[in-house]
């Protein structure tokens, strides 16, 4: 694994007013939104884009929901609602951060051995949870994270899908956005109609 060394920052809010923000969606602070606003802040830098985003140039593959997310939410200005953000639910603190424009892409986790370097470094009597908050504030990002040049194995275009496409489902006759829909034959189907629902109805 190719782990690149960190670029100058740019300009954007500060690491403790995108914590505040982050915090506000929770009512507290915890490690992992630390993380993922530390992970969005170093991603900028290495795609030379100032964050948080207000278009749609950058698509960010969350790889866990929670704090985490959020944290890169408020720090990427990448979000579910937006279209600009993907849950690849596979239980990882980690994101790839893409510019749609250039095709760049940037995995960013934290480092393997964190947590125990953390815990193995606290004072005598410090809580882990309290080490894992003051240590994910003040350490270097490259102490604290790893970033690697990535390249996607889907098609960009075909996931960010045409504004303004609608279908309706030959099956259920709900409309099908975003051009989800699953074609058999002559017929238009949804992903639920088609066999790739993740429900049934009750019986």
């Amino acid at each position: 694994m190719t782990v690149l060394a960190a670029p100058p920052p740019l300009l954007s809010p500060s690491l403790a007013e995108l914590l505040e923000r982050s915090s506000a969606l929770h009512d507290h602070l915890c490690p992992r939104q630390i993380l993922g606003v530390r992970s969005a802040l170093l991603a900028a830098r290495h795609l030379n884009l100032p964050f948080p985003r207000s278009d749609k140039r950058v698509l960010v593959f969350v790889e866990t929901d929670g704090c985490f997310a959020d944290g890169v939410s408020v720090a990427s200005g990448c979000w579910l609602g937006r279209r600009t953000m993907r849950l690849m639910d596979y239980g990882k603190v980690a994101a790839t951060f893409v510019d749609t424009r250039t095709g760049q892409a940037v995995r960013i986790a934290p480092q393997t051995d964190l947590r125990q370097r953390v815990k193995d470094a606290r004072p005598e009597g410090q809580k882990r949870y309290d080490a894992y908050l003051e240590a994910y504030q003040t350490l270097p990002d490259d102490a604290l994270l790893t970033v690697q040049e990535v390249e996607l194995t889907l098609d960009l275009k075909e996931l960010i899908s045409v504004h303004g496409k609608r279908v309706m489902c030959d099956g259920c006759h709900e409309e099908v956005i975003n051009e989800r829909e699953v074609v058999h034959g002559v017929q238009v189907l949804c992903p639920s109609c088609a066999g790739q629902g993740y429900l049934r109805p009750r019986p």
